[in-house]
């Protein structure tokens, strides 16, 4: 009985360690502050959307609110199920779409991700949700720790399709995460309507391709899995008239 108690009370205080400090609660220190003040990656080419626009080109824009990306990161591990499986999502999508050209060009800003979003959750099939001291120990430590926002402020893609493409399609897309860029295959739906482009897919890469090193404690008893589930949902429709050069 001694020894059951002995153990009881061990297993406690690990679990109360664990709590303290496993990546979903333990917020890192930022070491560095976050890019400000910079809307758009430097090399982003809005400037060939605007010149192509003026010469009559059909140009749309990245319609935000109505654009959603989302990713499925999922717990590993001997005590993975001391953590949790978390969706960290986009609502903050920028960007062009030249159908006829068969381009598109769109950035996020990475410190603008969102974590944990009930909704979301529950649309990626998970059946928990973590405290708001979770959310914001995961938030912390996916800026500083792992996606390196102070360096690393955005999330860039590329996007180059047969012109006019629609129906089911293969996109040919160069993904840049973490300063290290990506050529991918990636299966999507495009459906179109007079002023806009609607474009849906789904893909799985690996955190490590882009040189980051998922998250571990513990000498990796409870990790972040590699792998990663992402889809995305995204709308363009005409250009706005505020859009900079």
């Amino acid at each position: 009985m001694k020894a059951f108690k002995l153990l009881l009370a061990l297993m406690t205080a690990l679990t109360a360690l664990v709590t303290l400090i496993a990546g979903c609660s333990q917020p890192a220190l930022e070491t560095a502050q976050a890019t400000r003040g910079q809307a758009r990656p430097a090399d982003f080419p809005a400037a060939f959307y605007k010149q192509a626009a003026a010469s009559g080109q059909e140009v749309l824009q990245v319609e935000p609110t109505r654009s959603l990306v989302f990713i499925t990161v999922r717990r590993a591990g001997a005590l993975a199920s001391l953590g949790h499986d978390h969706v960290v999502a986009s609502r903050q999508l920028q960007g062009y779409v030249s159908p006829r050209l068969g381009r598109a060009d769109l950035y996020v800003a990475l410190d603008s991700l969102s974590v944990d979003e009930p909704a979301l959750r529950a649309m990626a099939g998970l059946d928990t949700q973590p405290s708001a001291s979770d959310i914001e120990g995961t938030r912390s430590n996916m800026r500083t720790r792992v996606l390196q926002t102070s360096l690393h402020p955005f999330a860039r893609v590329q996007v180059r399709s047969d012109p006019d493409a629609e129906g089911e399609v293969s996109l040919a897309v160069e993904l840049t995460i973490h300063g290290v860029t990506r050529s991918l295959s990636v299966p999507a739906r495009i459906d179109k309507k007079p002023g806009t482009v609607h474009i849906r897919g789904a893909l799985s890469l690996d955190q490590s391709s882009f040189g980051i090193t998922p998250f571990s404690i513990l000498g990796g008893a409870i990790q972040v899995r590699d792998r990663l589930d992402m889809r995305f949902d995204v709308l363009a429709g005409p250009l706005r008239q505020e859009a900079g050069p």
